[in-house]
């Protein structure tokens, strides 16, 4: 049995105190200081970690106004914050170990949108990807990139300065803010903005804050002039903090405050918003993808696409797009990037035309084509060219582009404990000495013996670099700090800067060697914003006159610190939650997305795979702090038989009120929200699983706490359906009786229970041609004989409560010329999956995949009709089982459609005058698990000749049993509200299509609407 454990990490007295005022005044934001709510906090993209003393999530502006001047009282005074957007940092920007300031989660307002003049206003939570989405319909777009645009908020990416693809004529961030509004530690907002004359005068003038930082910058910019101009890298990548080199224009006297802000990761004040301007949409897009036989060819080759006058140029090395072909992410792009018979392709350039003239841009593109002809059908090919492929499709344009921002990612799945990591990703050289410096940088790795991977943005000598090193190990953590030192030199060496687009972070220490005299003037600016230094310490430099802090360092505490407590068979065994790199791409603000649906709904980090994976962590290193080793604890529960003992102590702790404050309910809570809905074990890089880790502690803590009741019928439920599908009339009954539905929430916590279906499976296909299960008579048939077979894995869900379609099925299979044989039901296990009953799960699925493997032996196609049921045969039992799983292979519906594709005819002639369009709305674990589902399904229509049209959707929010259990009620509907309710309002809802029977279940729920599964379609019109 798991101990009761409690985190050392107690939240200090005056945290407390000062929460409360906060709660007490008018506060209208959230605050958070469950441990569980700031360990969601305590890392991001870096290798660092760092456990806060509390989150304050603001509303307004007016709440970062009030939380910054009751901190000025002198009670509070001790207290330091940092502010957080996206939480997507590579070097710990946001991290402290002092009060976070989160303004991701409710200051996402969009105002002041200007079509003519190109500009609009955006709070700090805003996501680029959210904004350049509202604007779209105006020709208009937010034009900085970078690959975390779909979770990065404008407060960050002020914060870091952003930029990435398309840096050279698109620019940073910086060159795109027409004002910023900021939180002063006085506690005054105020707006900076370029600024001359006799404004500027005024500003000089004025005896507060705002006026000493005015005085303060103004007298650097212009008296430090030469200095900043020499220190300063003249590189479309110019450093992040205090960009002293653009905040002052001395031909006319115009002093931008906001050009110190940008960069200043959150050292100099808190970004509340900012007024930001826009770019038209190109109306000309257009890619080559270009194929080297080495890296190093792919680098060299750089400058000579930089002069086709493209808009980009990218780069990716053969370990990253190794890595892609093994992610979902590669079916998008396959065929774009194919690989060239006989040759190895060991590194591409991507490179983008884009404009607003099309014949322009049009022309360059063709132009680079001959070029590159030219080199292919020359005999002494001298750059590495091996091919090329060409994208004119936006489809395809954003798909590649897609595979692109995931290799950040996607290196993090890297096999084995050591992993590429970012920590000198973001070096920047002149491009002209890019291949030299690369080559320089790759002898030193080499020297260490590490592998890497590399990409990047090579038109401007950016390339993001990321050597592998397991942090766990001490040894390896020292290796950290040895590459860290020599790439600072190299790069010094090439007249580049370690820091050319993820900030500087922990990587502050070396900020005094690289500006040298300059660096006390910086000290004078973060002295004028924060003389106290109480806005995220240590972070680009200490304020002046203070000479008893210390900037952070590269050897701060990580997470491999941590980590290294949990002991390695463990970490192994609980890799789904162990690797979690901090990524974000679970924090993607698109609905239509499958990944995280519960994230999307709430905006509380805990409720991401990001959140959960790092409660995981932690509750893992506790239990070991403990001394206990949850992989012991589990043989125990596998034991069979129930032990008294354990049952009086299970009823013990759950009714202690010393058991209150075990971290253990703080991971259940989390836990519970999930879904299960397995998107997160296909979409995210690193393949964080969710379920999987879910599963096992559920397992761990029902073995220390009582079970809900309904847990009961859980358990036993694919067993007692059979069972209950014999009566549905009288079960149906007494269901809807208004006693027995409270009764039935009360005891049981279910709500909703589906009707069983009335005619039953079996009375329905009574009249069919199909066969039950006949083992000894198949046996018997020759191989060709067995070709006329098909064989149905029923499910219990579906055959129970949803029949039609099985039996509909059953016709479908008649119609192309097969005869149905019908296996007996048996437990497929899935739901007692879900809730943590590993030992049963084991159980179940052990006995169904020997009696499968048995059926399998046939040579008869086995085929079921439930997605998420049956890709548990492919998942969770192979997890569970091993070798022992066997072989056999239940196909999906459409699977089997496809190796019969010619038995299916088209009704397009016959029947053209009444075909309807249909449309799509395939369940989240078939997305996830099979990403072909909607081209598989829109061949399979086509064939037929239907028009299909896949629906991009989210979670419908029922996932199996979750929406009828009581405390998930109101989520679930919540979800479907979000994501599925819009679809029916723009389609027929008797067009649309529906492969999940749980999702069937919700409509049938929510709009009282039976909506049809893609099969029945077929077995309707041909």
């Amino acid at each position: 049995m798991i101990p009761k454990i409690n985190p050392a990490y107690s939240v200090e007295s005056v945290y407390l105190k000062y929460f409360e005022r906060l709660k007490n005044e008018s506060f209208q934001g959230d605050i958070e200081y469950s441990y569980s709510s700031r360990m969601a906090v305590a890392t991001d993209n870096s290798v660092y970690q760092k456990i806060p003393a509390g989150v304050i999530l603001p509303k307004n502006a007016q709440d970062v106004v009030l939380a910054v001047k009751i901190a000025n009282e002198p009670e509070f005074a001790s207290i330091k914050f940092a502010p957080r957007g996206g939480g997507t940092g590579t070097n710990g920007q946001s991290l402290t170990d002092w009060v976070v300031v989160d303004l991701s989660r409710h200051m996402r307002g969009i105002t002041g949108l200007d079509v003519a003049k190109r500009r609009v206003h955006v709070e700090a939570g805003v996501i680029k990807d959210y904004l350049n989405q509202q604007i779209k319909p105006h020709g208009l777009f937010f034009s900085p990139e970078l690959s975390t645009s779909n979770r990065a908020t404008f407060g960050g990416m002020i914060s870091n300065d952003s930029s990435g693809q398309g840096s050279l004529k698109y620019g940073k961030t910086s060159q795109h803010i027409i004002s910023v509004d900021v939180v002063l530690l006085d506690g005054s907002l105020v707006t900076f903005a370029p600024v001359s004359g006799d404004e500027l005068k005024a500003k000089l003038d004025m005896e507060n804050m705002e006026g000493r930082i005015y005085r303060t910058v103004y007298n650097i910019a212009r008296n430090k002039r030469d200095e900043i101009i020499n220190t300063f890298p003249d590189l479309n990548r110019f450093l992040t903090g205090y960009d002293l080199k653009h905040v002052y224009d001395p031909e006319l006297d115009t002093l931008d405050i906001s050009r110190i802000i940008c960069g200043a990761e959150g050292t100099l004040g808190f970004i509340v918003g900012a007024e930001v301007d826009l770019t038209p949409v190109p109306s000309y897009r257009s890619l080559v993808v270009i194929k080297y036989d080495s890296f190093d060819s792919a680098l060299r080759h750089a400058p000579v696409l930089v002069e086709a006058n493209a808009l980009s140029v990218e780069t990716v090395d053969s370990k990253v797009f190794n890595l892609a072909k093994q992610d979902i992410v590669w079916h998008s792009v396959k065929d774009l990037i194919k690989e060239v018979p006989d040759k190895t392709m060991d590194g591409i350039n991507i490179v983008e035309f884009a404009g607003w003239d099309n014949e322009l841009e049009g022309g360059r593109m063709k132009a680079l084509i001959d070029v590159l002809d030219a080199e292919l059908g020359s005999a002494g090919n001298s750059r590495g060219i091996i091919g090329y492929q060409t994208c004119v499709d936006l489809k395809d344009i954003l798909a590649v582009y897609a595979m692109r921002k995931k290799a950040v990612g996607l290196l993090g799945n890297a096999a084995g404990d050591a992993k590429p990591i970012a920590f000198t990703e973001d070096t920047v050289v002149p491009p002209k000495h890019l291949a030299d410096y690369i080559k320089e940088f790759r002898a030193l790795l080499d020297s260490h013996g590490l592998t890497y991977g590399m990409f990047g943005h090579v038109d401007s000598g950016v390339l993001h670099v990321r050597p592998a090193l397991d942090l766990c190990d001490p040894e390896q953590e020292k290796t950290l700090r040895e590459i860290s030192d020599s790439v600072v030199a190299l790069t010094a060496k090439y007249g580049g800067i370690m820091w050319g687009e993820h900030g500087r972070g922990f990587r502050s220490e070396y900020g005094p060697e690289f500006f040298g005299g300059l660096f006390d003037e910086l000290r004078k600016v973060k002295a004028a914003f924060d003389p106290n230094n109480r806005l995220n310490p240590g972070k680009i430099c200490i304020p002046w006159g203070n000479d008893v802090d210390h900037l952070v360092s590269v050897d701060d505490v990580k997470r491999g610190t941590f980590d290294r407590t949990i002991p390695k068979e463990v970490r192994q065994s609980f890799r789904a939650a162990v690797t979690c790199n901090g990524n974000g791409l679970c924090f993607n603000f698109d609905k239509t997305a499958p990944m995280c649906p519960t994230y999307k709904l709430l905006g509380d980090r805990r409720q991401s795979p990001k959140g959960r994976a790092g409660l995981t962590r932690e509750w893992l290193r506790l239990m070991e702090l403990a001394g206990v080793n949850p992989l012991d604890e589990e043989k125990k529960l596998d034991e069979p038989g129930l032990r008294l003992k354990d049952l009086f102590a299970r009823i013990s702790n759950t009714l202690s009120n010393s058991q209150s404050d075990d971290f253990s309910h703080e991971v259940r809570e989390v836990m519970e929200c999930c879904l299960a809905c397995k998107a997160c074990a296909s979409a995210c890089p690193v393949k964080v699983d969710v379920p999987d880790f879910r599963s096992r502690f559920l397992n761990l803590y029902y073995g220390r706490y009582l079970r809900p009741a309904g847990d009961l019928l859980i358990k036993n439920i694919e067993t007692a359906t059979p069972f209950m599908a014999r009566i549905p009339r009288l079960l149906n009954t007494v269901n809807g009786l208004t006693p027995v539905k409270y009764m039935t929430k009360k005891l049981w916590g279910f709500v909703d229970v589906p009707e069983i279906s009335y005619p039953t499976f079996n009375t329905l296909v009574k009249n069919t041609s199909a066969e039950y299960l006949d083992l000894e008579k198949l046996s018997a048939l020759s191989a060709e004989d067995r070709k006329k077979y098909v064989i149905l894995v029923q499910d219990a869900f579906t055959t129970a409560y949803d029949a039609r379609v099985i039996a509909d099925f059953v016709e479908l299979v008649e119609k192309l010329g097969r005869i149905p044989v019908i296996l007996p039901l048996k437990p497929n296990g899935k739901v007692a999956h879900i809730r943590g009953y590993m030992r049963e799960f084991a159980r179940m699925a052990k006995s169904t995949a020997d009696f499968y493997n048995q059926v399998y032996r046939l040579g008869i196609p086995m085929v079921g009709v439930d997605p998420a049921m049956t890709l548990c045969y492919r998942d969770e039992y192979r997890k569970i089982l091993g070798d022992d799983r066997g072989d056999f292979l239940v196909q999906l519906t459409q699977e089997w459609l496809l190796d019969n594709l010619d038995a299916v005819k088209s009704v397009a002639d016959d029947k053209k005058a009444g075909l309807k369009e249909y449309y799509l709305l395939a369940h989240c674990t078939q997305k996830s698990l099979k990403p072909t589902t909607h081209g598989d399904w829109t061949r399979i229509f086509d064939k037929a000749g239907i028009r299909l049209v896949p629906v991009p959707v989210g979670c419908c929010g029922m996932a199996g049993l979750y929406g009828h259990i009581a405390g998930n009620v109101e989520r679930s509907k919540a979800i479907y509200k979000e994501n599925w309710a819009p679809v029916f309002k723009k389609y027929p809802i008797e067009q649309c299509l529906a492969t999940g029977y749980s999702c069937r279940e919700q409509v049938r729920r929510m709009e009282q609407v039976t909506i049809m599964h893609p099969l029945q379609v077929l077995n309707k019109l041909l």
